[in-house]
């Protein structure tokens, strides 16, 4: 339940949840997503490190730089935890 917590935490902020939209779509580096969004690199690092922790994305160093893509497995574990929230006691 603790990571469900620090998951829904992580989404919660409005420019965390952008960045998860766009890696939806295709991986991003940092600077694609700070000059997408308009904001500073180091930003979107401290988004991404919120995002990582939770278990929502991943990242992938490719020469330079790092590519952040979404994490499938935290996600699905993530519905499966709203689907189990919303399930009445007793159905399965």
């Amino acid at each position: 339940m603790e990571n469900f917590v620090k998951t829904c935490k992580a989404m919660g902020d409005g420019t965390r949840f952008k960045i998860l939209s766009m890696l939806l779509q295709k991986s991003y580096c940092v600077n694609a997503i700070a000059r997408q969004l308009g904001i500073s690199q180091s930003a979107v690092s401290q988004h991404m490190r919120v995002l990582r922790e939770a278990g929502l994305v991943e990242s992938d160093k490719q020469g330079y730089f790092v590519h952040y893509s979404i994490n499938a497995e935290g996600i699905e574990q993530f519905r499966k935890d709203v689907e189990r929230l919303f399930t009445p006691v007793g159905e399965n």
